[in-house]
């Protein structure tokens, strides 16, 4: 089975992570660089054990589009959201034998030092039959 591990983040962290000072303190180069050293570490030995289906991070908030429909006509909204909304910045697909790997897996990519830090998990659908909720 499939699944998709849901990183999160706001346009602060990734001001933070660009150095940027705001309303966190600005990450240095050697915690940006450790940061994309645990990601490559965790997807190397995923690769390796056969269960990395793919893994993006995904580009900040500024250069993201939100589209709804409005009495039936799409109205953009580009980015950033407010700083303390966050959006998905980043996903890892596995295939693994269940849930519970797939949550093991998960808990690799919470960062421990922060507080209420979280990843969502949740099956892939293969087909309509997956979607019963």
């Amino acid at each position: 089975m499939k699944y998709m591990i849901m990183l999160y983040g706001s346009q602060r962290d990734y001001d933070a992570m660009a150095g940027r000072p705001g309303a966190q303190p600005p990450m240095t180069p050697e915690q940006v660089a450790a940061m994309h050293e645990h990601m490559a570490t965790v997807h190397q030995e995923l690769a390796e054990s056969g269960e990395l289906v793919d893994g993006q991070g995904l580009t900040a908030p500024v250069h993201a589009r939100r589209v709804r429909l409005r009495q039936g006509t799409p109205v953009v909204t580009d980015g950033p959201y407010p700083e303390t909304q966050e959006v998905l910045a980043g996903f890892t697909v596995v295939d693994c034998v269940s849930f519970d790997r797939a949550t093991e897996i998960a808990a690799r990519f919470v960062d421990p030092d922060t507080e209420g830090g979280y990843v969502d998990v949740r099956p892939v659908a293969d087909g309509i039959d997956d979607l019963d909720g």
